[in-house]
């Protein structure tokens, strides 16, 4: 696996990162989303403290993520009533 080392600007700090190659353009794309957040933040929400908006970041995206595992939960459960309703029927039509 090819690891490359690469540098993320966030909040005005820069850190220096070790990542696999197949992920460098994932924390990038990351990297410019924290830095909109945060912008986004310190222009509509009269945050001045590069603290507070990295703290709301770190909310936002953990909310985000939280709503998107209980959707694919959802989903999976939905999926497996789906398939085993399927599945009784397929053994009905083949007896």
């Amino acid at each position: 696996m090819e690891v490359r080392r690469i540098t993320i600007n966030i909040a005005g700090r820069v850190y220096p990162l070790n990542v696999p190659a197949a992920e460098e353009e994932t924390l990038r794309k990351v990297g410019k989303q924290i830095e909109n957040m945060i912008k986004d933040f310190e222009q509509n929400f009269d945050v001045r403290d590069k603290q507070d908006a990295l703290a709301m970041c770190a909310l936002k995206l953990g909310t985000n993520a939280e709503v998107l595992s209980v959707n694919y939960e959802k989903n999976i459960n939905s999926t497996n009533v789906r398939l085993q309703s399927m599945n009784r029927l397929l053994d009905e039509t083949g007896k």
